[in-house]
């Protein structure tokens, strides 16, 4: 397993990290998600990523006692803050100090541990100051409940300014965590480059596009018995922006490419995300531990230029590169 830094820091992390959202507490069972916590440790990860959210809380608590044995120090474990938790009443959302610091209280509680090593807006809050959140965020730092600050889905500007801020309050954003992979890549024209202006590095999550491009889902065809694209608990939704033939047929035409590095799709769709100077590290999940030993192949894969040429190619039209995608809510949702 390779390690990357993240952002400017010194702080180093596998360039797979294991994340639960969708799985732990939801989709499979405890003792099936803690094999898949070990089958990562196992595997050479030592990032793990989850967030208060997932599965209410339950997502944290699945992570917290599946590593409970492990030395702490030996890991790097991420949470995040934002999205409605516990009865989702007023303050149990957004951005607002109140809300960071109860956020931060229960995440550690629900993981059983002193400290988190990066804690992560999981969104823009367009309803607090930007100046409330960073002095909260500030302040989470300087009580050593967690050691580095990052972000998902901040737009260019919304780095900028929040990087300003921080660096004024004596930290630095350190991480975004955006959606990426060979199907959707709006981060590329506005976000990366202003991330690396700013000395913030990715942690992308959904690089196989939800499970798309793992090759699984055939044009014409429904899908798998068990899949996410069947799963009512939330999966079905967030997979949906992708299940149209038109891509599935596309994607259907990186297999001779995989093949010839000797890849599987689902290591090539890892791999090829991973090949962006500006990621860090790759997200992924997985329902069964097997599914961990063969996603962290991708690691230390270097795809040659003109197989990344014949994957531009491939997927033509079916790649999503808007930057305006980049958006967080307006208003809080409770």
């Amino acid at each position: 397993m390779d390690y990357r830094y993240l952002g400017t820091s010194g702080l180093k992390i596998t360039e797979i990290t294991y994340g639960n959202w969708l799985t732990h507490g939801s989709q499979v069972e405890n003792d099936v998600a803690t094999s898949c916590v070990k089958a990562a440790l196992d595997a050479g990860i030592s990032t793990f990523d989850t967030a208060d959210a997932y599965a209410n809380g339950a997502a944290e608590e699945v992570l917290g006692s599946a590593l409970k044995t492990q030395r702490r120090e030996s890991l790097e474990v991420f949470t995040k803050v934002y999205w409605p938790v516990g009865p989702k009443g007023p303050n149990d959302t957004g951005l607002s100090r109140k809300h960071i610091m109860e956020g931060i209280n229960g995440s550690l509680r629900r993981l059983q541990m002193d400290y988190v090593d990066l804690y992560q807006a999981h969104r823009y809050d367009h309803e607090t100051p930007l100046e409330e959140t960073i002095q909260a965020f500030a302040d989470v730092v300087r009580s050593g409940k967690a050691l580095y600050i990052g972000v998902s889905e901040w737009s260019a500007q919304q780095l900028r300014d929040g990087q300003a801020l921080a660096r004024q309050a004596g930290f630095s954003i350190i991480s975004n965590q955006p959606q990426y992979s060979a199907l959707y890549r709006v981060i590329e024209a506005e976000v990366v480059p202003a991330s690396k202006e700013l000395g913030i590095s990715q942690v992308v999550w959904s690089p196989m596009a939800q499970g798309v491009l793992s090759g699984k889902y055939l044009p014409g065809q429904p899908a798998p018995e068990g899949s996410r694209a069947t799963d009512e608990k939330g999966g079905k939704s967030t997979i949906s922006r992708f299940m149209d033939d038109g891509v599935l047929t596309a994607v259907q035409k990186l297999k001779p490419i995989a093949d010839e590095l000797g890849l599987k799709m689902s290591q090539l769709a890892i791999a090829w995300v991973l090949q962006n100077e500006n990621v860090s590290t790759a997200l992924v999940g997985a329902s069964r531990p097997e599914q961990v030993a063969e996603n962290v192949k991708a690691s230390g894969v270097k795809i040659p230029a003109e197989a990344m040429s014949a994957i531009d190619a491939a997927l033509g039209e079916s790649v999503e590169k808007n930057p305006a995608l980049t958006v967080s809510p307006e208003t809080r949702v409770a």
